[in-house]
């Protein structure tokens, strides 16, 4: 069976960093498309990076843009999701996902949630000032 299990989250100041790691087991992380959702209490689940599987190439929500990083270690079967300059409104439950055969790096498919085969259960943020 395929299983994605996030990590990674905690309790954090604003302005530091923070690395969540997504990793898979009973399939090839490297041949799917690989997406970070969050959502924080009272809103609905957004997207947030994206990675392609064709060619790495990356995907990012304009509230993260510059701040956040998708990179891959195929070794390791794992895709990051590196955070930088962390605001208060980035404090959520973070999510990992994956997908095959789908352009991932779009805001279309980052909004189309049910394309998404592969979730993980989550690891929590919290920012505070």
């Amino acid at each position: 069976q395929k299983h994605v299990v996030e990590s990674g989250g905690g309790l954090v100041q604003a302005g530091d960093s923070l690395r969540l790691s997504c990793a898979a087991s009973g399939f090839t992380l490297a041949y799917y498309g690989v997406g970070w959702f969050r959502q924080a209490p009272g809103k609905e689940r957004e997207g947030v990076s994206s990675i392609s599987a064709a060619d790495g190439s990356a995907y990012y929500a304009d509230s993260v843009a510059g701040r956040f990083t998708i990179p891959r270690d195929n070794a390791r079967n794992t895709v990051y999701l590196q955070m930088t300059s962390l605001k208060l409104e980035d404090a959520a439950v973070y999510y990992c996902a994956a997908v095959q055969n789908v352009r991932v790096t779009t805001p279309q498919a980052m909004s189309a949630t049910g394309k998404w085969d592969v979730w993980g259960q989550g690891t929590k943020v919290t920012v505070f000032s």
